[in-house]
């Protein structure tokens, strides 16, 4: 007997979530059932919204979740709405219940344990008591920083210390991430809104930091600590959503450091900016390690943002329903990769 196609729901139809949608329907064996939107595009066609052509396929009519999301209405919903576990909860919470299994690519849901263990222990008792899984990831935190570390250590014998570097272009994103990030202020609004929240900078370090003391067996002595610095162009750069003049903020410098028993262990450096290249920056991933073997990886240009969340959460999909019930995370699951046959023959029995 053939198997029925993966059906997916996808909420959020923005950048990541129409990316997702673009990425589905070049993959066989699945199908989506329903997308969830707000505001203006409530009622219209999905294929308003996206790169793919309709042609001849079903149409999928954007609609609210009370209406998209009934019981077993799919086999997973990609959640791509907010950066908090805190404002996610409540989505996740209404998916669970309808037993349907969530991947979500709000940051903090990649290690939700880091911050808000309550809710972390809370999702994993609605999860099983629905029988589904929910799982947050993304590029990073999800893979880079965190869950591409843990691998490289498999091949050490003992580890003193970890550094993971980013550095990337924050230009392919959009207007949200610009004033996340405090592009096109001064410094002086920049360190206003650093201290107060506004400026929120990367979303993520406490979440990898923990992620790979826990897998290491690390006791973390204390907060992560962090710090956030402003990038202060000397040029004028230009990208699709943000133009900066010199001397303002055209991207920001953050810094993360993990303790263990009042010991420096796990270092985060991830300066993101516009139009980086423009000042003579290039783009990189790198993880170095102490240890038995040193091991000292580069990869240049950076995996680009975007294209690597989408990716992470579509190819995470099999995994998520294969999965036991309960809350997951990245180093609980198998190794992500890419999904180039049908995705029914990934999906146990």
């Amino acid at each position: 007997m053939k198997k029925e196609n993966v059906r997916v729901i996808i909420w959020g139809l923005g950048a990541m979530g129409g990316g997702m949608a673009d990425m589905l329907l070049k993959k066989k064996g699945v199908d989506i059932v329903g997308v969830v939107g707000r505001g203006a595009k409530i009622g219209k066609s999905m294929y308003e919204f996206i790169q793919t052509e309709r042609g001849d396929r079903p149409d999928v009519i954007i609609d609210t979740y009370e209406n998209v999301i009934t019981e077993k209405a799919a086999d997973v919903v990609l959640l791509c709405t907010d950066s908090f576990t805190r404002n996610a909860f409540d989505k996740i919470k209404y998916c669970l219940e309808k037993k349907i299994n969530v991947v979500s690519s709000a940051e903090e849901m990649a290690y939700p344990q880091a911050q808000e263990p309550e809710l972390a222990a809370e999702m994993d008792r609605i999860a099983k008591e629905n029988g589904v899984t929910v799982l947050g990831t993304g590029i990073n935190p999800g893979l880079i920083m965190d869950l591409l570390v843990v691998c490289l250590t498999g091949a050490c014998i003992d580890v003193d210390h970890v550094t993971a570097r980013r550095v990337n272009s924050l230009s392919p994103f959009g207007p949200a991430v610009m004033h996340e990030q405090g592009i096109g202020t001064t410094v002086e609004e920049f360190k206003e809104g650093a201290a107060t929240g506004k400026i929120a900078g990367h979303v993520g370090f406490n979440e990898s930091i923990r992620m790979i003391s826990d897998a290491l067996g690390w006791k973390l002595s204390g907060k992560v600590e962090q710090t956030m610095e402003p990038i202060v162009t000397n040029v004028h750069r230009k990208a699709p959503y943000a133009e900066v003049q010199p001397g303002y903020v055209a991207g920001c410098a953050m810094k993360g450091y993990g303790y263990v028993d009042g010991e420096l262990k796990i270092e985060m450096d991830h300066p993101q900016q516009i139009e980086p290249e423009t000042e003579g920056t290039n783009t990189g991933d790198y993880v170095i390690i102490k240890g038995t073997p040193n091991i000292n990886m580069a990869n240049k240009p950076e995996v680009p943002g975007g294209i690597g969340t989408i990716a992470m959460c579509v190819n995470m999909i099999p995994h998520v329903i294969n999965a036991k019930p309960g809350l997951k995370t990245m180093i609980d699951l198998p190794v992500p990769r890419a999904i180039m046959g049908d995705m029914r023959e990934l999906i146990e029995e």
